[in-house]
């Protein structure tokens, strides 16, 4: 931990998607066509851990923005499977509260065996950019330990007619930008998304993404990024990316 008042930088994010099909209980029969996308959200993950970072942050999407206890859980009961997802910590103090996006990431960080203290954050979907940045740098400023963000979206859900949201020519040009944003830590690009525009997508990373571009550009100095996983299998865009300290 670091002395009272100390600034601690931010040593590391990762951006996942958060399927509930990640999940291989949940997609059943089916979990093998997301075989890719589940082992570059592992590399990323384990990226992220050998950071050197003291603690995990997730942060996700949700119906409010809204701190959450590090007992705290979410289910996948909503998706055929009766299981808890615990976000880090066993005790009665917990309760059902996580959001789709947080219980996906938990199952992420907890698939890993590696038992690092993690703590959430949702930011509400409908946030506008500049509360989004403002939720960032104060959670940068916030940290009084080595962090590294575990940042959960998916891109639009418009990429085809078989698409959650049917087929929207906009939503490939969105994506793309997308990624350049995150491949080249461009934080610029990724707080100029239009809410608008992105809800029109259904795209439910725009909030967090933003999130993580605030936190980046508090924490200062240089990143680098990395984009692994760029595909949309079934008309929604996934995106893997790894950010690090240059």
């Amino acid at each position: 931990m670091s002395r009272y008042g100390e600034r601690v930088p931010l040593v590391a994010a990762a951006v996942c998607p958060h399927p509930p099909l990640l999940v291989p209980e949940v997609a059943g029969a089916a979990a093998g066509e997301l075989d890719d996308l589940r082992a570059a959200c592992d590399r990323a993950v384990a990226r992220l851990l050998a950071a050197g970072a003291e603690q995990i942050l997730l942060i996700g999407g949700g119906p409010e923005t809204v701190r959450f206890g590090a007992a705290d859980y979410g289910s996948l009961r909503a998706f055929g499977v009766d299981r808890y997802v615990r976000l880090w910590k066993t005790n009665c103090a917990g309760g059902e509260r996580l959001p789709l996006s947080l219980t996906v990431g938990a199952w992420l960080i907890g698939r890993s065996g590696r038992d690092v203290p993690r703590f959430a954050e949702a930011v509400a979907v409908e946030a506008a950019p500049q509360e989004c940045a403002a939720l960032g740098a104060e959670l940068a400023r916030r940290a009084e330990a080595r962090t590294a963000l575990l940042v959960l979206g998916d891109g639009s859900a418009c990429r085809g007619e078989k698409s959650p949201g049917y087929d929207d020519p906009r939503a490939e040009a969105y994506d793309a930008g997308v990624a350049r944003a995150l491949a080249t830590t461009d934080v610029d690009a990724l707080l100029g998304l239009d809410p608008g525009l992105s809800a029109e997508l259904k795209v439910a990373g725009r909030a967090p993404w933003q999130v993580l571009a605030g936190a980046a550009r508090a924490a200062g100095g240089d990143w680098r990024g990395e984009l692994t996983y760029d595909a949309a299998p079934y008309g929604v865009a996934y995106l893997v990316a790894s950010w690090e300290r240059a």
